[in-house]
């Protein structure tokens, strides 16, 4: 067979449905104000960790959804639990103790 010089690429796709949705579930049973976000933001570009590293909020609460722990324990040990993010929701979502309820469920199920 002749060589056209390409290759095979695996499949990205990621099966959300294997993932551990355990943190999820444990987060909205505590803080269901969670639900309410809709994603414009705010809280990211307020974020006084994200203006020093790459802390990104709306990353972290996308991790949680997806399942995906380990990158989620990294996102949240950039975060200094200030509250800033809370005070400029639109949505009124708690989301300090969202952060807070988040690093708990990973002592509980990370």
């Amino acid at each position: 067979m002749k060589d056209f010089g390409f290759t095979v690429q695996l499949d990205h796709s990621i099966d959300y449905d294997a993932k551990d949705k355990r943190m999820m579930r444990y987060v909205l049973y505590h803080e269901p104000s969670l639900d309410w976000c809709i994603g414009c933001g705010s809280c990211t570009a307020t974020c006084s960790a994200g203006q020093f590293t790459l802390f990104n909020i709306r990353m972290a609460h996308t991790l949680l959804r997806r399942g995906e722990t380990e990158k989620l324990k990294q996102e949240l040990k950039k975060c200094m639990f200030c509250g800033k993010c809370q005070l400029t929701c639109p949505r009124g979502v708690n989301l300090r103790n969202v952060l807070l309820r988040i690093n708990r469920a990973i002592e509980l199920f990370g």
